[in-house]
């Protein structure tokens, strides 16, 4: 039994208030009703959704790219990936995000799975997919959007994580995903 649905842990909401009102994201502050009966506050990040793209170039070769985040103030290294618009499907986001900010189309694609990055606070969740079988077409950033696209094998890849270069958590999950489906370890 995975608990999903475990009533003994079920938190029920009894009011809602929204405290911001932002273009990405919506913030929440929420009383509910803990199992044990008390009342407790919960604020949380309503987030529209993404995906993420494990690219392979080639046999064990990955497309990444080198992005500033400001709310962390750094430059990261990641997998491609991005925000779910208004109504669209994820395979179609993946294949805009991918071409967008690499350059790449892939003639084949496979779903993996989903992830939930930042649970205790957002509601995200981030769906992975493996493309294969790429050929470049030019990038085409979003305006205001500045990356640097590369490639690194898994292997590097896998050492950048554990030396920490990379600490991305939607990238390292990617990775593991990659690990699996592309070396069969």
């Amino acid at each position: 039994m995975n608990g999903n649905h475990d009533p003994a842990l079920i938190e029920q909401g009894v009011a809602s208030e929204q405290l911001v009102d932002g273009k990405l994201l919506k913030v929440w502050r929420d009383e509910v009703r803990l199992p044990d009966g008390s009342l407790a506050m919960r604020e949380y990040v309503k987030h529209p959704g993404a995906c993420i793209v494990i690219a392979e170039l080639r046999p064990g070769v990955l497309v990444f790219e080198r992005q500033y985040r400001y709310p962390v103030g750094q430059v990261f290294i990641e997998l491609p990936a991005g925000k779910l618009d208004a109504g669209e499907e994820p395979l179609v986001c993946a294949q805009r995000e991918l071409l967008e900010e690499t350059g790449y189309v892939a003639r084949d694609w496979q779903y993996v799975g989903a992830l939930h990055p930042c649970v205790a606070y957002s509601s995200e969740r981030i769906e992975l997919f493996l493309a294969r079988g790429l050929s470049y077409e030019g990038q085409r950033l979003d305006e205001g959007e500045f990356l640097e696209v590369f490639e690194m094998s898994i292997d590097d890849a896998e050492a950048a994580v554990l030396d920490g270069r990379i600490t991305d958590t939607k990238t390292i999950a990617g990775l593991f995903w990659a690990r699996r489906l592309l070396t069969g370890a």
